[in-house]
């Protein structure tokens, strides 16, 4: 019953059955005044004074029963749902969204009972999620800490090395200096990590959409890469399966920076002597497929699922020295579908791991 309804109805009862009490017993004398002789008017005059403060008696009774009634009713209906959701306010006020209002009344407050319900389980699902990005965040942190601290160490240790002399021969100073190289890379990617986190979290990712050749575009990669690759005893081997003139849409600052996390990635988890990249350029009708394979320590099953989402690391990266923060194949995977094109993995335990990325062909009409 709505709420307007109820009170409407106890102001009506408040008034009108006393109104109707009374009036039912002045009718009833008045049909008993009729009916009597002079003689007994003497009488009667008595009787009707008795009759009279006895009326007065129950009706005041009577409305002191009937306000009891219809105050327990508001009290019921009104005041103790009112007493509820102030309840409920109060817990939202100091974070607690555990407390719940169940209703099935079909009113008022039915409707404000399911709206605070809705609004609850919103703010509940806001401050989990924000929980756990704090907790995702402090992770982060924690594993660019550790990143960073690694090569620095090593970059100290090697520049203290030749300042000290270590580095008695030109082939061994060579050494040391392609290591601070290789280092000092390692926390520009980093930087570079984090700072494109940054723009994901605020869709603010500059793109520069261009026109490019993409094989002229990888032989230029392939060099940069190759020469990184040689100063660390890994081979890189490179096949272009695709047309010469072979056009797609792309950022190719973007691009280049998903080829690096993937081969970053497999870099780190480089577990053989003779470790060996290899990168395919193939043509699949109207989308080129990109396939970067290493012979690396693999993937279990259950984690190559998940490699893709954002901080996550497989057991493996948490139990590696090379550490990782967690969002470099989120990264990569968020840039290739902003270009329009899909990625995924597929690898083997002990035997290594392939990304495979897929980028549409640019066609003139």
């Amino acid at each position: 019953m709505k709420i307007r309804t109820k009170i409407i109805i106890a102001c009506i009862i408040s008034i009108v059955v006393p109104l109707m009490f009374m009036l039912l017993a002045f009718v009833g004398i008045g049909r008993f005044v009729g009916g009597i002789t002079p003689e007994m008017r003497f009488t009667f005059d008595k009787v009707t004074k008795s009759w009279m403060i006895d009326l007065l008696v129950a009706s005041g009774l009577i409305m002191l029963v009937t306000g009891l009634l219809v105050s327990g009713w508001i009290h019921k209906g009104i005041y103790e749902p009112v007493s509820k959701l102030n309840e409920a306010m109060k817990k939202i006020r100091e974070g607690d969204y555990s407390y719940v209002l169940e209703t099935d009344a079909e009113n008022e407050f039915g409707d404000l009972y399911r709206n605070y319900e809705d609004m609850r389980m919103r703010l509940k699902e806001t401050a989990e999620e924000k929980s756990r990005q704090e907790e995702k965040n402090r992770e982060l942190i924690s594993n660019i800490s550790h990143d960073l601290k690694t090569p620095i160490t090593a970059i100290k240790g090697y520049a203290e090395g030749i300042i000290d002399g270590v580095a008695t021969t030109p082939e061994k100073t060579s050494k040391y200096v392609r290591t601070i190289y290789n280092k000092a890379v390692d926390m520009d990617r980093l930087i570079n990590e984090l700072t494109t986190y940054s723009n994901i979290d605020n869709d603010r990712i500059p793109y520069k959409f261009l026109r490019i050749n993409i094989a002229d575009y990888f032989d230029d990669c392939i060099e940069e890469i190759g020469l990184d690759l040689e100063q660390r005893s890994i081979v890189c081997n490179y096949t272009n399966l695709v047309p010469k003139d072979t056009v797609v849409i792309a950022d190719p600052e973007q691009l280049k920076k998903v080829i690096n996390n993937i081969i970053s990635n497999s870099v780190k988890y480089l577990d053989k002597a003779n470790g060996v990249i290899e990168i395919r350029l193939l043509d699949k009708g109207d989308s080129v497929m990109v396939e970067i394979e290493d012979n690396g320590c693999g993937i279990a099953p259950h984690d190559l699922t998940k490699i893709f989402d954002r901080f996550y690391r497989s057991d493996a990266s948490r139990n590696s020295a090379q550490g990782g923060s967690g969002i470099g194949l989120s990264i990569v995977k968020k840039i290739i579908e902003d270009h329009g094109g899909y990625i995924w993995a597929t690898s083997k335990e002990k035997e290594g791991t392939c990304m495979h990325f897929v980028l549409r062909k640019y066609i003139e009409l």
